[in-house]
C-alpha cells in the first residue's frame, strides 16, 4: 500500500477487540499502522501487536522481498506498536533498533531487548540513502518515551522542503480502515467524533505536552500525518493540527453536556427539565447522557467538546451514586483547564447527601466555574423544583450566551 514513492503502509486491521485499553469501546475496530521505508537502507517505522504478526510479516516482505530491514525505529513503546520487535528480530537478526535512552529501558523490561540499537536524541538525523529520518523528542504525548520521526530528501533540513511525520499515537484515531489508507482515498467522516474520543480519552490529560510538541513541529512542511492509529492525513492534515492544537488548549465551543444517574426515573426528569430550559432560553448544542447507559468515553469526548456541563444523580447508601461519582474521578483525572461552566442537581429519599458531595468534587478537584443554584429533590418533583431545574437550565444557557 503505497503512500509515496519510497514509503508504504503495512500496518493492519484489529476487527474483533471490543476494548481499547480494556477500557474504551472500539465500535468500529481499530488499526496498528506500521510503515515501511525503501531507500537505500530499509527503515521499518514501529511494529503492530503480536497477534497480527503473521499479517505483518507478509505486508512487509510483499514490498521488500528478501531483503534485510536494516533499521527499525520506536516511536512509541506501547504494545500495541511494540508488541512484534521481539519477532521482527527474529526474521532480521541484524537489524538496528532506533530510540531514545526511555525506549530502550522500557524495550528491556517488556521484552528483554538491550542489544542492536541506536539511541537518538532530539533534532538526531540517520540518512537512509535518498531519504533522511530526523527525530523529535515528544516526551508525555502521551507517555514519557514518545518520539516523532521526521522524513525528507536527505540535502535538505527540517524546516525544507515537504516532509512525511511518523507521529506515533498523536493525531490518531479509533476506528478500522476499511480498503482505503489515505484520507484522499476514503470517507473521513466516521473518524472526526473518534479522534476526540481517542484524544480525550487517551490524551486529554497531557495537553501543556501536547502543545510543545506542536511547537517543535512548527515551521516543518508536511505533506503526510502516519499516525499510529487511523488514516494517513494528506488533504486534512491543517484540520487536524487545528483539533489537535485546539483539544490541547482545553478549548471548548458553545454547548452543553448534561449526564445524570437515576435509580426509578425522578432525577432523570430533572435532567429533562434542564435541558428543556436550557433548549429554550438558545442553547442549540446539548447532549444527555445516562450515566449508567453511555460508556463513559462518549461523554468525556463530549466535555473535551462543549463548554458547559452539569451533572447530578441520587444520594445512594449515604453517598453519591456510584457511577457518578466514578465519572466525577474520570473527569478529574484528566486534569481538564480552561473555561468549563459546570452546574448540578441531586435527589434523595431521606438523606441529602449527593448535592454537597458533587459540590465537593467541585471544589476540591474540578475546579470548573459554578452556574447558577443546586437543586435538591426530596423524593419526587414538585412544581417548586420544576422551577428550581429551569432556572439552572437557564443560568448555563445565560453564561454560554
Amino acid at each position: 500500500m503505497k503512500i509515496t514513492e519510497r514509503i508504504y503502509y503495512v500496518g493492519v486491521n484489529d476487527r474483533n477487540k471490543t476494548l481499547f485499553e480494556g477500557l474504551w469501546p472500539l465500535p468500529n475496530g481499530v488499526s496498528y499502522n506500521s510503515y515501511l521505508i525503501d531507500d537505500e537502507k530499509v527503515c521499518l517505522i514501529d511494529t503492530v501487536e503480536s497477534d497480527f504478526f503473521a499479517q505483518f510479516i507478509e505486508n512487509i516482505q510483499e514490498v521488500i522481498g528478501d531483503r534485510p530491514i536494516d533499521y527499525l525505529v520506536i516511536n512509541h513503546m506501547e504494545p500495541d506498536h511494540s508488541g512484534s520487535i521481539a519477532l521482527i528480530k527474529k526474521y532480521y537478526p541484524n537489524i538496528q533498533i532506533i530510540g531514545n535512552t526511555k525506549t530502550f529501558n522500557m524495550m528491556n523490561g517488556f521484552y528483554g531487548i538491550n542489544e542492536g540499537t541506536i539511541e537518538v536524541k532530539n533534532a538526531d538525523s540517520i540518512e537512509l540513502g535518498k531519504l533522511r529520518l530526523d527525530f523529535v523528542m515528544t516526551p508525555m504525548v502521551h507517555w514519557p518515551e514518545t518520539m516523532m520521526t521526521v522524513c525528507g530528501n536527505a540535502n535538505e533540513a527540517i524546516s525544507e522542503g515537504s516532509k512525511t511525520l511518523f507521529s506515533g499515537d498523536a493525531f490518531g484515531c479509533f476506528g478500522a480502515l476499511n480498503g482505503g489508507i489515505i484520507d484522499t482515498e476514503i470517507n473521513c467522516d466516521t473518524f472526526w467524533l473518534e479522534m476526540v474520543r481517542y484524544y480525550s480519552n487517551i490524551v486529554g490529560k497531557y495537553g501543556t505536552p501536547v502543545q510543545q510538541a506542536l511547537k517543535k513541529l512548527n515551521g516543518v512542511n508536511l505533506s503526510y500525518i502516519c499516525a499510529t492509529h487511523g488514516p494517513v492525513w494528506h488533504d486534512y492534515i491543517q484540520k487536524v493540527v487545528a483539533l489537535y492544537d485546539r483539544m490541547s488548549r482545553y478549548e471548548t465551543e458553545p454547548g452543553l453536556v448534561i449526564c445524570y444517574g437515576t435509580m426509578y426515573g425522578n432525577t432523570e426528569r430533572m435532567a429533562e427539565h434542564i435541558a428543556r430550559a436550557a433548549s429554550q432560553a438558545g442553547v442549540k448544542n446539548i447532549v444527555v447522557y445516562n450515566v449508567s447507559k453511555t460508556h463513559h468515553s462518549y461523554i468525556l469526548r463530549d466535555i473535551f467538546r462543549y463548554r458547559g456541563l452539569i451533572v447530578g444523580a441520587p444520594t445512594y447508601n449515604t453517598a453519591l451514586y456510584h457511577e457518578m461519582d466514578v465519572l466525577l474521578n474520570e473527569i478529574a483525572g484528566k486534569d481538564i483547564k480552561g473555561n468549563h461552566l459546570f452546574g448540578w442537581f441531586g435527589s434523595h429519599c431521606w438523606a441529602s447527601k449527593a448535592v454537597a458531595a458533587i459540590q465537593k468534587w467541585n471544589e476540591e478537584r474540578l475546579h470548573f466555574e459554578p452556574v447558577g443554584e443546586p437543586v435538591d429533590m426530596k423524593q419526587g418533583l414538585t412544581p417548586e423544583v420544576r422551577q428550581q431545574c429551569e432556572a439552572l437550565g437557564r443560568a448555563m444557557a445565560e453564561k454560554l450566551g
